[in-house]
């Protein structure tokens, strides 16, 4: 099941600043960044977010979900949450600082 635009609005709306956070679409599913860093993604109309120190504040809150069958698991940030928790935007630009940039794919070589 594909995630509609209007859901990666509305969690882009809640998250605040658009210079910091953006979707890119993928392959029928949205994946979330915090400038710049992919921090999780938008699937089945569901917020999942990586599971990693700085996302420790989520552990109690929320399940574990696969993103798709046999990923690795992920936070599943309940509707509430997004639109009730306000330390939201914080946590993902913790996540952000620390990971890397994505790496930077070689253009297709000329014959």
């Amino acid at each position: 099941m594909a995630t509609s635009k209007e859901t990666a609005a509305f969690i882009l709306r809640h998250l605040g600043d658009p210079e910091r956070f953006s979707v890119r679409p993928m392959f029928g599913e949205f994946a979330l960044y915090a400038d710049g860093k992919p921090v999780g993604f938008i699937c089945d109309d569901q917020l999942l977010l990586k599971i990693m120190p700085e996302s420790a504040a989520l552990k109690n809150q929320c399940e574990k979900a696969e993103v798709f069958p046999g990923s690795k698991d992920y936070y599943l940030v309940a509707e509430d949450m997004v639109t009730g928790f306000h330390r939201l935007p914080d946590l993902l630009l913790r996540m952000a600082e620390a990971l890397p940039f994505p790496k930077r794919r070689a253009g297709k070589k000329r014959k």
